[in-house]
């Protein structure tokens, strides 16, 4: 055999023996392309219906623990605003009438002073004293008043079951009823509350 028929015999050989290779490799590929729709196919599984159903009940129960958290803060909030509301007009109410009972155990001292005051002087030692209870009123009504504490206008006004007690009623000529023709004891107030109500007479 020649040199060449032995070269063509080796290479027929060899196609041979690379075909069967190749033969697989093209069906090993054709697998995987059969294969691959079935992969793009598959998607996530639906969940059951009685985990939806769970899920629902769960959402349903957990949305009606909010509306009872959302309703029990609001009261909690509008008792709180009460409450400082409440608490604010008390300090308000105490800085503006803080000097209330103070001032009522004061206006006895001062009916003493006016009625020391009402007494005419006899010599001059009574005028000495005289003007020292009008000094002392004096003084004592000015530190009231700086406190809102001021005297009830009563003398020749209508009378004002608001502000006055009628002690007794008298006819009197000239003078129609209804109006103060007295003040027997003057009445006081502490900015817009009454203090003490002024004692009168009334005419009838």
């Amino acid at each position: 055999m020649s040199e060449e028929n032995k070269v063509n015999a080796e290479e027929a050989a060899e196609t041979k023996e690379a075909a069967p290779q190749a033969e697989e490799k093209e069906a090993g590929t054709a697998e995987k392309k059969e294969k691959a729709p079935e992969k793009k196919g598959k998607g996530k599984e639906e969940p059951a219906k009685d985990d939806v159903a769970a899920l629902k009940a769960l959402i349903a129960d957990q949305e009606g623990q909010i509306a009872k958290l959302k309703n029990a803060y609001a009261m909690a909030y509008a008792d709180t605003e009460n409450t400082r509301k409440r608490l604010t007009r008390e300090y308000e109410n105490n800085m503006k009438y803080h000097i209330q009972s103070f001032a009522l155990e004061i206006l006895p001292v001062l009916d003493n002073c006016e009625r020391a005051l009402a007494i005419p002087a006899k010599d001059d030692q009574d005028e000495v004293y005289r003007k020292a209870f009008e000094m002392v009123s004096k003084n004592l009504f000015t530190a009231l008043k700086k406190e809102g504490v001021e005297e009830i206008e009563a003398q020749d006004q209508d009378y004002d079951p608001n502000w006055m007690q009628a002690m007794m009623t008298e006819h009197t000529d000239g003078v129609e009823p209804g109006k103060v023709t007295a003040v027997l004891q003057k009445g006081y107030k502490i900015k817009d509350r009454l203090l003490r109500a002024a004692m009168v007479k009334v005419s009838e």
